[in-house]
């Protein structure tokens, strides 16, 4: 699948862009109704390689079902094509497949029209690096592509033997389709394999605490993860600068650690599909016992990035699972002090750090201990006292607070999370739990 939006050799020049936001009525039935964010859209343009030349905005009870806008603000856009010289518009809302077509049409061939999901993909396909990643960005690439074919024809590579191998009175339009499905299948099988060892990579960490990073991009994620960890993790004011997940050991004492994983950033609408196709990579987001979501503190809204975050994270994980809510970037911040008393109202227990100051790795790394010591208790063990080596798991993994052998039995109290005496209770029959004192 060839890129859907920017020419990669024009992309290096900076193709002059216009935006164009309409601003829709909230509809609780659709996740793309409601107002356009333009200013988020001139950072993915920014991000893609593109310079914006000039923003079109309006206002519709109901988007025109042949132009998406309405004729007069059609017209201004064709005449702002001409004026900025502009060789693409990019539209903040998901075009339907004969909307593209008519405006396409409308503004001319030198013009090209995407809209909000062609331009993430395309961020996507430049930022790819893994096969997983890889494998990821061209399942969404081909199903946004799908019902698109009359448009996107052009964009679209030929597959190795596809000439010549039509059937009797079968179009090209019905060949790319019939290999799109195909590659689609291909691809989620592929997908699903790594999913498949994913999960067995997760088995094999039993026992151990796994917290993610969740957030808006360009949150700070990558900087809090590297303050935390010293991972070296690729730091870049850009959206989606990594779409890999990066996962590292974080010792807290001598006998805790966790699993800290920095995941791929939401954004406001991300399209259904991409949360489909990047579920092998958010499996992470799925599996873990702590999900950090981190919050840019010096946005122009950070409660709209929470719900954009929340709304994604509502179809991958629990609406119970424990979350730390950090509020980052408190460098970029004029008064702190002010900040945190308004946020505190709304989201008591917050945490309010900056990644690049000293103290904000220690203090989230301190955090997420507090959380992994509330979800331990103290648990009484007994075995024979001849056997003491059979505590050994136990006193690698938890905190043996007592120990008291006598008349041939060893008693001990260990605090230590649930999950973990499960797990030790069932491989070694001779301990057993007994009620506390």
């Amino acid at each position: 699948m060839g890129r859907t939006g920017f020419d990669r050799a024009e992309a290096q020049r900076g193709e002059r862009a216009i935006l164009v936001g309409v601003h829709l009525p909230p509809d609780p039935d659709d996740p793309l109704a409601g107002p356009a964010d333009t200013e988020e859209l001139t950072r993915l343009v920014d991000t893609a390689g593109g310079q914006t030349v000039a923003v079109l905005e309006q206002r519709l009870a109901h988007p025109n079902p042949a132009t998406f806008l309405g004729k007069g603000k059609l017209a201004e856009l064709k005449e702002a094509t001409v004026a900025h010289q502009a060789e693409l518009v990019v539209f903040d809302n998901d075009l339907a497949p004969n909307q593209g077509r008519n405006l396409q049409k409308a503004l001319g061939e030198d013009v090209r029209v995407i809209d909000r999901t062609e331009l993430i993909l395309d961020i996507f396909a430049t930022h790819a690096r893994t096969r997983q990643a890889t494998l990821q960005v061209e399942l969404a690439q081909l199903q946004y592509a799908l019902p698109r074919l009359r448009r996107l024809w052009k964009h679209l590579e030929r597959q190795e033997g596809a000439i010549g191998t039509r059937g009797p009175g079968e179009t090209q339009l019905e060949t790319d389709r019939r290999l799109i499905s195909r590659r689609i299948g291909v691809l989620r099988r592929q997908l699903e394999q790594i999913r498949n060892e994913q999960r067995t990579q997760t088995r094999n960490r039993e026992g151990v605490y796994r917290v993610a990073l969740v957030g808006y991009t360009n949150a700070g994620k990558s900087t809090l993860m590297n303050a935390i960890t010293g991972a070296g993790v690729l730091v870049e004011d850009r959206l989606f600068a990594t779409l890999d997940a990066t996962t590292r050991r974080v010792e807290v004492d001598e006998r805790r650690h966790f699993l800290l994983t920095d995941t791929v950033g939401f954004i406001r609408r991300l399209p259904h599909h991409l949360v489909e196709s990047f579920r092998a990579t958010l499996q992470e987001v799925a599996d873990a016992d702590l999900l950090v979501h981190v919050v840019d503190a010096g946005a122009a809204d950070p409660e709209q990035q929470i719900e954009a975050v929340e709304s994604v994270l509502a179809e991958l994980v629990p609406a119970d699972r424990s979350t730390l809510l950090v509020f980052n970037k408190l460098d970029s911040v004029p008064d702190r002090e002010l900040l945190q008393n308004r946020v505190s109202r709304h989201h008591p227990g917050a945490l309010f750090v900056s990644a690049l100051e000293p103290a904000g790795g220690p203090a989230v790394r301190d955090a997420i201990l507090v959380r992994m010591r509330s979800d331990e208790r103290v648990v009484r063990l007994v075995l024979p006292a001849g056997k003491l080596y059979l505590l050994g798991p136990w006193h690698r993994t938890g905190d043996v607070v007592e120990q008291v052998c006598e008349n041939g039995l060893c008693t001990a109290a260990v605090r230590m999370r649930q999950e973990d005496v499960r797990r030790l209770l069932a491989r070694e029959s001779e301990v057993r739990e007994v009620p506390g004192p």
